[in-house]
């Protein structure tokens, strides 16, 4: 099974700290947000296909050619169109009929939780929050299968499970367009939902999830990891 790594990004919102480099090789009391992202990786995966983009020779440099006997694949997105097009770029690398693990390369979740999602054929990790109206909403049916992705509701999120980076998905997804978020990029969440309208798609509740968009987020990240002795497994 192979493991895509989505770290392409130019962490705007995170500068200054992202202007020389880039997000994933953020230290979180001294070990690095990839380092974490890696370690928690199942078993089962082994290949790890990286997406990177800005100032991407760091972590190649950083990580070389394996981790833990593991290849590790570098793919370059050269163009920032969004995460439905980083990995419409792995397509060529990836095996017909595996499905594969999709993980953004700046959040910190547990290896727990990527064990849960890979017991399903297509799975998306949902994170609980007190503000769903500031992520991509999940509506689900009764089976727990996905039913809508409701990008920022204004008025009565249909839930308070979120879209928060973790899908396990097939070589189906390439079946169909990449769905525009705007003019600019592709988003990965929109464009699974046409896929869920054919396939079921398993929602699987987080039992832990820490995005780092933001300075803050950074500084929080370091007190939790802290107070659980930098290991959350």
């Amino acid at each position: 099974m192979k493991a895509i790594i989505l770290a392409a990004g130019r962490g705007v919102r995170m500068r200054p700290y992202t202007h020389l480099t880039p997000k994933p090789l953020l230290k979180i009391n001294g070990k690095r947000i990839i380092d974490h992202t890696l370690s928690i990786l199942p078993q089962e995966v082994d290949e790890i296909i990286i997406v990177v983009g800005h100032r991407k020779w760091r972590i190649k440099k950083y990580l070389g050619n394996s981790y833990k006997g593991k290849k590790i694949t570098y793919i370059s997105q050269k163009d920032k169109k969004g995460t439905a097009h980083a990995l419409y770029l792995c397509k060529p690398y990836l095996r017909k009929k595996e499905k594969f693990l999709i993980v953004f390369g700046d959040d910190i979740y547990t290896e727990k939780d990527l064990k849960r999602c890979i017991q399903y054929p297509l799975s998306i990790l949902a994170a609980e929050v007190e503000n769903p109206s500031a992520f991509g909403v999940l509506k689900f049916n009764k089976d727990r299968h996905l039913e809508e992705i409701i990008e920022k509701p204004k008025d009565n999120p249909p839930s308070n499970l979120v879209v928060c980076g973790v899908f396990v998905l097939s070589h189906k997804i390439f079946k169909y367009r990449m769905q525009a978020i705007d003019n600019k990029e592709f988003g990965l969440p929109q464009t699974i939902m046409k896929m869920a309208k054919k396939h079921p798609i398993k929602i699987i509740k987080a039992s832990f999830w820490l995005p780092i968009g933001y300075p803050k987020d950074l500084k929080k990240a370091k007190e939790v990891m802290f107070a659980n002795n930098n290991n959350i497994s």
